[in-house]
């Protein structure tokens, strides 16, 4: 009933940029958050920052001053800007939306869907 199609990753060079997007849709009634998280060869997957319904927002603190976070409620569309990467941000950088939707019975039904994920590969 719901899908998340991500897009954005790529191969940049360290000092570079990239803009990852995650766009949702399907029987969505209403989003309390999105965020972002990434997941490198060998580690956990951990949060890089997330977005309230509200607008309120929280980043991991190694990302804060380098990565940007921000929302289209319109085309419940979640965006990363990432600045200044480095050869450790590289991952597979996955989206994650908390949300309502219609279920095939009209019921509404909370969840938390995540996105198939987009490589992101910074070179030294």
């Amino acid at each position: 009933q719901v899908q998340l199609v991500e897009s954005g990753g790529g191969l940049v060079q360290a000092g570079g940029s990239l803009r990852l997007s995650c766009a949702a849709s399907g029987s969505i009634l209403s989003i309390r958050a999105m965020g972002w998280y990434r997941q490198a060869p060998g580690k956990q997957r951990e949060l890089v920052a997330a977005i309230t319904s509200g607008g309120s927002t929280n980043y991991a603190d190694s990302m804060k001053d380098r990565f940007t976070i921000s929302k289209d409620n319109a085309k419940n569309t979640v965006y990363l800007q990432m600045n200044s990467l480095k050869p450790e941000d590289s991952a597979v950088y996955y989206c994650n939306v908390d949300l309502t939707y219609l279920g095939p019975l009209k019921v509404p039904h909370t969840a938390d869907y995540w996105g198939q994920g987009t490589q992101v590969t910074v070179s030294s």
